[in-house]
């Protein structure tokens, strides 16, 4: 019987961006090219959950004969992605780490490590940060700045750090607000990802504050539309196209074998792109 050439894809952000979210729409585009380039298909899973008699997203990889699965962005304590989790289908996850599968994730420990290294060695010492949702990107990304800041001596209020959600303009907004009617307000904000960089940045240029004369900012991801915006972001750019490369090459591999080979982690390193956001702070 002729292998099945489909691969599903289980795709579904809280914030309901779908591929106009550039972080997973670049991975997936490259997951894609990658699959096509070794004459695979792809096809999406129905993760509408109103639908009347919807299948689980088990039954719908069976029914398609679908050869793998990769999963990116999604509730992992969902019943049905843990029925998926716990078959014996082949599966690929982006940015998590599950027993017993393949994971690709963007190194956010190092990252964030990164840019808050060179935000300490601009002179920063008062940093605040707008985390994303509680996952475990944001758990990486938030260890790696407790530990810069443990490393250089730095003490960061508790009222420094906003649990927020990626890619909400409106939370940033808000908690830059929060964060600038403190008594004594950070010298630098570091936002969760770039767009919620973009929320926070109105809020200061509305306020009448110079960015980095007045205030420093930096976010997270590398978004190639930033370049439109002056001065150009502090950020962390993301290798979607290794991730998603990797991805492609590690599932068709277990998919070819006849089914999981076992977990394997794979780290992909970030940049950090220096900007033109993060003013230097003179003592």
């Amino acid at each position: 019987m002729e292998k099945s050439k489909m691969i599903g894809v289980l795709f579904a952000d809280k914030s309901n961006s779908g591929l106009t979210h550039a972080y997973f729409s670049g991975v997936l585009d490259s997951f894609k090219r990658a699959a096509e380039a070794k004459g695979y298909d792809i096809a999406f899973l129905n993760s509408n959950k109103q639908g009347e008699n919807r299948k689980s997203y088990l039954e719908q990889t069976r029914e398609n004969a679908y050869a793998g699965v990769v999963i990116a962005c999604i509730e992992f304590e969902d019943e049905e992605v843990q029925e998926l989790v716990k078959s014996d289908i082949p599966l690929a996850v982006i940015d998590e780490d599950i027993d017993g599968v393949i994971n690709v994730q963007s190194d956010n420990v190092e990252g964030l490590k990164d840019l808050v290294k060179y935000i300490c060695d601009m002179g920063h010492s008062k940093i605040a940060y707008i985390i994303g949702d509680d996952n475990t990107v944001t758990k990486a990304r938030l260890k790696g700045f407790i530990d810069v800041c443990k490393e250089r001596g730095i003490s960061i209020p508790a009222d420094y750090v906003k649990n927020s959600y990626y890619r909400d303009m409106n939370r940033a907004s808000y908690y830059t607000e929060e964060l600038l009617r403190m008594p004594s307000p950070p010298t630098c904000i570091l936002y969760s990802d770039d767009y919620a960089a973009i929320g926070g940045i109105n809020v200061l240029h509305a306020r009448g504050y110079d960015i980095p004369t007045d205030i420093s900012v930096a976010g997270y991801d590398g978004l190639d539309i930033l370049g439109l915006y002056e001065p150009r972001l502090s950020t962390v750019k993301q290798n979607t196209t290794e991730i998603g490369r990797i991805a492609a090459e590690e599932l068709l591999a277990d998919m070819e074998a006849g089914g999981r080979q076992g977990k394997r982690n794979i780290v992909v390193k970030t940049e950090l792109e220096k900007g033109k956001t993060i003013g230097r702070i003179f003592s």
